[in-house]
């Protein structure tokens, strides 16, 4: 199941959840009002509190609003009607998560990243935060301001929190997750590193894409056995695979949530491996124009324009 956030074109109404099913849009809240009215439920059931159309409402049920979701998308699939089904072209796509309650960043989390950028290996996850400003959808352009020469690309395995978690321990930790997506930490390495705080190099406006989708966890399985790669206008630039985290994200869960109460809809982007731009020879930065894609096992791709902010 791919959980995206979308809205219709030209349209004002916020963003609402829904399936992709290949070029069709499934709006689950309508398909699920359906599916308890086929149960004989009446048809005025008060669906934001069983069912919210609103993506953060959604994933502030928990986890157990997933599988409700899956009921919705077989009940649709094969009792099709106009209200329910959209054709692709018909809807944009928003963050699967448009406005989470936290965006928790880990940096230096693939030796080979740490190494190329001449850091030390850390003892204990290196964690900053960034603010939903940053945050774009998977089709909208990564906007590259002016204030900075430096923009950087940096694909990462990215978690939903599906409950909320709090001291958490590695055996449960993976209990505590919604489902994954992908995530560009796209990085302004002058701004990142002209102070020992990353904040401002990683939370330009409109520079963060997420999505295309979540992919439910019972889905991907093991988080730890995935490839992942990134392109910059179709040349391959990073290339490695989940295996290689310094921090697992059993452990990421633990560690975190042992300082932070995670809630449902929280993010994690869980660290990048190497290939990034700045450590090219000659360092290789994103331009006006350019198109990064982004490629993780199991989730699928997300590919961003950029372009050179008014």
């Amino acid at each position: 199941m791919k959980l995206i956030s979308y809205k219709r074109k030209g349209s004002d109404i916020g963003w609402r959840i829904s399936s992709l099913d290949e070029n069709t849009v499934i709006d689950l809240q309508d398909a699920y009002r359906n599916l308890l009215i086929s149960k004989g439920e009446k048809e005025n059931v008060a669906m934001e509190s069983v069912f919210p159309a609103d993506p953060n409402q959604f994933y502030s049920i928990g986890n157990g609003i997933i599988n409700k979701a899956k009921e919705a998308l077989d009940y649709a699939l094969s009792h099709t009607n106009g209200k329910t089904v959209l054709q692709r072209e018909a809807v944009i796509l928003g963050p699967p998560v448009p406005n989470p309650s936290k965006i928790i960043c880990v940096g230096r989390n693939y030796a080979e990243h740490v190494a190329e950028m001449k850091g030390d290996l850390p003892e204990n996850p290196v964690l900053f935060a960034k603010f939903t400003n940053a945050l774009i959808g998977p089709e909208d352009t990564i906007e590259k301001s002016a204030a900075t020469e430096k923009l950087d690309y940096e694909v990462e395995l990215t978690i939903v929190i599906g409950k909320e978690a709090s001291k958490v321990s590695q055996e449960d930790a993976l209990d505590y997750i919604a489902g994954y997506t992908i995530g560009n930490d796209t990085s302004a390495r002058d701004l990142q590193k002209r102070t020992p705080q990353w904040l401002q190099g990683k939370s330009l406006d409109r520079t963060t894409p997420i999505g295309p989708w979540v992919v439910p966890a019972d889905e991907i399985g093991d988080p730890s056995n995935l490839t992942i790669k990134s392109y910059v206008n179709g040349e391959e630039r990073q290339a490695s695979h989940t295996s290689n985290l310094i921090f697992t994200i059993p452990f990421l869960i633990e560690f975190i949530s042992n300082l932070i109460t995670l809630k449902p809809g929280d993010i994690i982007m869980t660290g990048t491996p190497d290939g990034v731009g700045f450590a090219m020879d000659p360092p290789q930065f994103l331009r006006d124009g350019d198109v990064v894609t982004l490629e993780i096992e199991k989730i699928g791709r997300m590919e961003n324009k950029v372009v050179a902010a008014d």
